[in-house]
């Protein structure tokens, strides 16, 4: 597998690239940093110096309280992306760190500017971004107005079809190397609150989560659980990742 396959998978997703395009995204990517789990990619207040992009593993943005809670904004899976208009500003209003050992390429605001000279790479990074956009308010909705059960449930979902995206899951299996209290971080939850909801569903056949690893039993009740529309992440209508069942 070339190293920036699922980001160029991605990419796909929202414009049509050409072999040169293709050949850029390659050559952004061609040197990538690895990362340790817990290794901090930016801390708030630090200069903002470059965008990244995970090419495997699993990193998240987030935010600390004074009190050392946290609340995880977003996850970036293979093939994602930070904001590449991140550079535009002085420092970063927020933090990244890896949760799961990665391999990272750090783009700087030079090559970001290579990248945009391209009509089809800007329009795909352009779409992408909004699409980020769409799961940062989706997430708010989750932790605004939505139950316990139907906050996990539709993470579950979103992930689910955001790794199938680019070939990352084995039928309704997938890896996910989170912990319960990272999921409690990212869902304003305890991680004796995410147990419990765990169980339900374990309880309920519809979905297990154990050994990092998540196995979707029931997708449709899963789906009508948390009431999930995948349309917000833009995918093409006879897409297999969540349109149809």
């Amino acid at each position: 597998m070339k190293s920036a396959s699922a980001w160029i998978e991605r990419l796909s997703r929202y414009a049509p690239l050409g072999a040169e395009d293709k050949a850029l995204l390659e050559q952004a990517v061609a040197a990538p940093r690895l990362y340790a789990a817990q290794e901090a990619l930016a801390k708030a207040g630090d200069p903002a110096e470059f965008a990244f992009v995970v090419l495997d593993g699993l990193a998240c943005e987030f935010k600390l309280l004074p009190d050392g809670r946290r609340q995880i904004l977003g996850y970036l899976f293979a093939g994602d992306m930070s904001d590449g208009r991140q550079s535009l500003m002085p420092r970063w209003s927020h933090a990244m760190c890896v949760l799961w050992p990665a391999r990272v390429a750090l783009l700087s605001p030079e090559l970001l500017h290579r990248l945009d000279q391209r009509p089809g790479i800007a329009r795909a990074i352009g779409r992408y971004s909004l699409v980020k956009q769409a799961i940062t308010r989706e997430w708010l909705v989750n932790v605004g107005h939505r139950t316990a059960f139907e906050r996990l449930s539709h993470l579950m979902c979103e992930i689910y079809v955001r790794l199938e995206t680019v070939g990352l899951t084995r039928d309704l299996t997938f890896d996910l190397p989170l912990t319960q209290a990272e999921l409690g971080d990212t869902l304003a939850l305890s991680a004796v609150h995410v147990n419990r909801t765990l169980m339900e569903l374990r309880r309920l056949k519809i979905l297990t989560f154990q050994n990092r690893q998540a196995t979707i039993h029931d997708y449709p009740s899963l789906r009508a659980a948390a009431g999930f529309d995948p349309h917000y992440l833009q995918l093409e209508p006879d897409s297999p990742t969540g349109y149809a069942g």
